[in-house]
């Protein structure tokens, strides 16, 4: 494929340095296609975006330039959008959408955990990225997800896959099936705090996976936050507790043996360490209580969203196999039930941090 010809006449629309030399795809994303462009004079990321994932291009575009100005103006690296030549974030051609970024020269990204330290440090990154927006309005964001972490929503979404059972699949997983009913009165401690003001509204990432921080190559300090599609108003509960699902496993989302399922408490404590270095200041006492609870949390819904994706027919995560969906519920109830188990070990941890 002829990626000059076919995305050149694309991005000559933005107000780019120097003369295109090269266009090609980049990265591991899933949700937007991105391409690299060479220019004689530096590089940039093009993205073509997912419209069916989010439906507001304007709306997103709208809350990334907020937070990333935001962050500018403290001095804080961060992705940079680079406007088209009529001064617009973003450039409609047909049906499509498309942006672009600077490239960040000088760094690595990380797909898995690979050392205590690497986590720490994923933890201080994410940490301070908050911490940086503590005094940022939230309100001004918009949802561009709606719903995104209503644990409450999301088991009511639950029930109804579960009363449809469109496939008879409910007979297969009753034990997940006891496992989510049997917690449903204790997921809704983040949506109440949030609305009767005891947790403090936030710009939350929503997607704070490792590979969503960029590492310097040299000396594997993080360098800034990226992917943020979905920066939202929400809790940052929600970010520290997808954190502690997605990085202190010991086993891959997808993992079919339970027997190598495990939450590591020691991985816990390093980004635990990390991130609560960086928001001490920011913090409440409510939040860091809660921060042990929120990796419960954050686990428990999307076991829950796996195992209504089963019911449903497997209508919206990508499946390789009939059962995928059970078994990555499956993986995610075994860690909720090791972290529930070790929620008071994990409060001493947190709170000594203090």
């Amino acid at each position: 494929m002829d990626y000059i010809k076919d995305y050149k006449p694309i991005v000559d629309e933005f107000s780019l340095m120097g003369e295109v030399l090269d266009i090609q795809p980049y990265g591991e994303g899933h949700i937007n296609q991105t391409f690299l462009i060479t220019t004689d004079k530096k590089r940039y990321l093009l993205q073509k975006m997912n419209t069916n994932v989010f439906s507001n291009i304007d709306n997103l575009m709208k809350n990334i330039s907020y937070v990333t100005e935001f962050l500018k103006s403290q001095k804080v690296e961060t992705l940079n959008v680079v406007l088209t030549k009529d001064k617009k974030l973003y450039l409609k051609n047909g049906e499509d959408y498309f942006r672009v970024y600077d490239f960040i020269e000088g760094t690595v990204t990380y797909q898995k955990v690979t050392s205590k330290k690497i986590f720490y440090n994923t933890g201080k990154a994410f940490g301070e990225f908050q911490n940086y927006l503590a005094e940022f309005d939230a309100s001004v964001l918009v949802e561009t997800i709606p719903n995104f972490h209503n644990t409450p929503k999301r088991y009511l979404d639950f029930e109804k896959a579960l009363q449809e059972d469109l496939l008879n699949r409910a007979k297969t997983c009753k034990e997940e099936i006891d496992f989510i009913v049997n917690r449903k009165n204790v997921l809704g401690k983040v949506v109440e705090g949030l609305k009767d003001g005891s947790i403090p509204l936030r710009v939350t990432h929503n997607d704070t996976k490792l590979n969503n921080i960029l590492m310097d190559a040299e000396t594997n300090e993080a360098r800034a936050v990226i992917d943020l599609d979905t920066i939202m108003p929400g809790s940052l509960l929600y970010d520290f507790g997808d954190s502690i699902r997605f990085g202190a496993s010991t086993a891959a989302e997808d993992e079919p043996d339970l027997s190598k399922v495990h939450f590591d408490i020691s991985l816990f404590e390093a980004y635990a360490s990390g991130y609560c270095g960086a928001v001490r200041e920011s913090i409440t006492k409510r939040e860091l209580e809660l921060l042990p609870y929120s990796a419960f949390l954050l686990t428990c819904e999307c076991g829950m969203r796996f195992l209504t994706d089963y019911l449903s027919g497997d209508t919206y995560f990508a499946t390789k196999y009939p059962e995928h969906n059970l078994v990555r519920c499956r993986t995610q109830f075994r860690l909720a039930l090791e972290m529930e188990q070790n929620l008071d070990h994990m409060l001493d941890i947190v709170l000594k941090m203090e």
